[in-house]
């Protein structure tokens, strides 16, 4: 028996768009409804016959569905929710995509009292954005974190663990908190870092005359690919996520320092340590199935981030 029977997607970019594609693949009976606030997106949607329906407004998308997955950016999600809370049926599960959950969670169970709120984040996606991007395998073999509240219905969310597993993903369970503290670690501040060493090498174009993107290598064109990632669903990610982002970044802008000086003094044996520390965490990361060992010369992305 499948978890819902009828699923609403507003958002339809990268996510929305992937998340229709893998319920038409993993779950063809189940009832598609889908809304965005583009309407060339909108129109877009309807051309790749994503979904039966396709509303012009949010709350249309959402009404008779037992399963509404919010796919917009993290500081829209207060804005979407009071758009749809007097369409929602009463026993209804709303979930979000969001890789900010502390913000999320207080944001729609203030706007939608009495309803099952389950805030959810599958950890995968691209740099590439819209419904041309999306694709049906994107949440195979990734993870999904959901992060329920305190004295959630347990069957909700059991239901929404099994709907997530349907479409390939591996469910775990845990604190909105704690997630927000290992995603600005794990992801937060690694696209942090990104922004800001693009952002210095476009500044420096013009004393390298062009040769920065001329020659770049693999470590460079990695963070340009992390640094093309939507702007205004990162913007809201740090915004949401600020406490746990500032508290990573206080530790990182510490240990880059004590990197500066071992530079500084030629001390060899201790820049030795860490990049073999760091090195071994990477294999860490191939033989847990997260990413291939294969050598990356524009390989293909991996669908995570």
């Amino acid at each position: 028996m499948l978890p819902f029977a009828r699923v609403a997607i507003v958002g339809m970019g990268l996510i929305g768009s992937s998340l229709a594609r893998a319920v038409r693949a993993a779950m063809p009976t189940v009832r598609l409804s889908v809304s965005d606030a583009d309407p060339a997106v909108r129109a877009r949607v309807r051309d790749l016959d994503l979904a039966d329906d396709v509303a012009d407004h949010a709350g249309a998308a959402v009404i008779d569905a037992d399963l509404v997955i919010l796919c917009v950016p993290v500081g829209a999600m207060a804005t979407v929710a009071a758009e749809i809370a007097g369409e929602l049926a009463p026993r209804v599960v709303v979930s979000d995509v969001g890789s900010v959950k502390g913000q999320v969670l207080a944001d729609l169970t203030a706007a939608l009292p009495g309803i099952a709120v389950v805030p959810a984040h599958p950890v995968a996606g691209t740099e590439k954005s819209g419904p041309d991007a999306g694709f049906a395998t994107l949440f195979r073999g990734r993870w999904c974190i959901l992060t329920p509240p305190a004295g959630a219905d347990a069957v909700a969310v059991e239901r929404l663990a099994d709907f997530w597993r349907r479409l390939g993903a591996t469910v775990e369970t845990m604190d909105a908190a704690h997630h927000d503290l290992v995603l600005a670690v794990t992801s937060h501040l690694p696209h942090l870092i990104a922004y800001s060493i693009v952002g210095t090498a476009s500044d420096m174009e013009a004393v390298t005359r062009g040769e920065v993107i001329k020659y770049s290598a693999g470590g460079f064109r990695d963070f340009t690919r992390i640094a093309a990632s939507d702007p205004v669903m990162w913007r809201d990610v740090f915004l949401a996520n600020k406490d746990a982002v500032l508290e990573v970044l206080q530790r990182f802008t510490e240990d880059l320092t004590a990197l500066q000086r071992a530079i500084r003094w030629g001390d060899g044996a201790a820049l030795e340590s860490l990049f073999t520390r760091t090195r071994d965490i990477r294999r860490t990361i191939v033989d847990a199935g997260q990413d291939t060992a294969a050598a990356d010369f524009g390989r293909a992305s991996t669908g995570s981030a």
